[in-house]
């Protein structure tokens, strides 16, 4: 289609020119004519559209930007406590986003309301407030009782669809922002780890359920697709080891790259990259993984927050090399991340000392200011996307 566009434009242009040669030339009324300069001035560049989040971005630390691309977690619900959390980062700089667990969730929609409110610092400027809300296996909110995982694998899009919408309303009462509910693996089989947890057991059923998912929850919380590249092509279980395939770039996209291009398609906000490996396209954990950040973002056309999983697990994999959290956020954020999350064998020390590593990192020359803007920008769009729809 695309060569016959070419070859008709290129007939065109031909045309033309013949045309143009064989028109009569009027004469001049001036031998000099032909070498007076234009009058008109060249036009001016247009100006860029403003980029608010750029703007704040730019009026902002390094030590801010540091914080605003950790999310962190203590355990309790607590008011004070929480909130205390949230000004633990260096030099009275606030982290960016927060993630629920069941420790934080009371007993009602209201008591997680009271958290949430703690959590948030300004109003005009939130925090991204997440949770792991699947339904069925994955389900923080006791309350929900909406099926989840093998239990949408039996329903059509427009049902899940349905399901989701309702999920997500369940998560906004309680004042979270972010869902991480929305398993885009594919299942190598039904022995597979997350198989109880993805939508769908093969690519094309995965993609129709994601992108209702997508739908589903649009304008009420952010979606979040995970876990890039994709769980199921790869054997074990990423909370306690790094699994590996040797899955080839050909036969990723086939198959387990077409839920995530579906839901990136549909308009997810979020993209959580796993902690595993596709050895044929790069031996690191995709989460560490330049490589696969490059194919998310430029390939499948992904703009909006990459985020890690928790960085905890790669910690507690027994592999040396992963075993301190502020290594692996610096790691995390060069290849591309612009959030980094942590949440097993974290203290409330943790996240202060992850902000001070990127911040020393960005001293030293191993990150790149302009990544770490990069990223701040990319997490500061959605925050003030959040602020708007309050």
């Amino acid at each position: 289609m695309r060569a016959r566009v070419m070859r008709g434009v290129l007939t065109a242009a031909m045309a033309v020119c013949l045309l143009a040669a064989c028109a009569p030339v009027a004469p001049s009324s001036s031998p000099s004519a032909t070498r007076q300069p234009s009058s008109s001035a060249p036009s001016p560049s247009p100006t860029p559209p403003p980029d608010p989040a750029a703007d704040a971005v730019a009026r902002m630390s390094v030590t801010e930007q540091a914080a605003s691309v950790v999310m962190g977690h203590i355990s309790g619900t607590d008011s004070a406590a929480l909130r205390a959390y949230m000004r633990l980062a260096p030099q009275g700089a606030a982290f960016g986003g927060f993630i629920l667990m069941g420790g934080n969730i009371g007993a009602d929609a209201a008591q997680v309301r009271a958290v949430t409110d703690a959590l948030t610092l300004d109003a005009a400027l939130p925090p991204l407030i997440a949770i792991d809300e699947e339904g069925g296996v994955v389900t923080r909110l006791p309350w929900d009782d909406l099926p989840g995982g093998r239990g949408l694998q039996a329903l059509d899009p427009a049902q899940t669809e349905q399901v989701f919408a309702q999920r997500a309303a369940l998560v906004a009462e309680t004042g979270a922002d972010v869902n991480f509910g929305i398993v885009a693996d594919v299942p190598a089989d039904a022995s597979s780890f997350i198989a109880s947890r993805a939508l769908g057991i093969d690519p094309e059923s995965a993609s129709s359920r994601v992108t209702a998912a997508v739908s589903g929850e649009k304008g009420v919380v952010l979606s979040t697709l995970k876990h890039f590249p994709g769980h199921g092509a790869a054997p074990g279980d990423s909370h306690h080891s790094i699994p590996a395939t040797s899955m080839t770039m050909q036969q990723w996209r086939a198959g387990a790259a077409r839920p995530f291009v579906a839901g990136i398609d549909a308009d997810a906000e979020l993209l959580m990259f796993g902690h595993l490996a596709y050895t044929a396209v790069d031996p690191a954990p995709a989460s560490l993984s330049k490589r696969w950040h490059e194919i998310a973002r430029d390939e499948l056309g992904f703009d909006g927050v990459m985020i890690t999983d928790d960085l905890g697990m790669l910690s507690g994999s027994g592999i040396t090399e992963y075993g301190d959290p502020v290594a692996n956020a610096v790691t995390a954020l060069q290849a591309g991340n612009d959030m980094v999350l942590m949440i097993a064998g974290s203290t409330a020390e943790t996240a202060p000392q992850m902000v001070t590593g990127i911040v020393d990192a960005v001293d030293d020359g191993r990150l790149s200011a302009a990544r770490l803007r990069d990223a701040a920008e990319h997490v500061m769009r959605l925050r003030m996307q959040v602020a708007e729809q309050r």
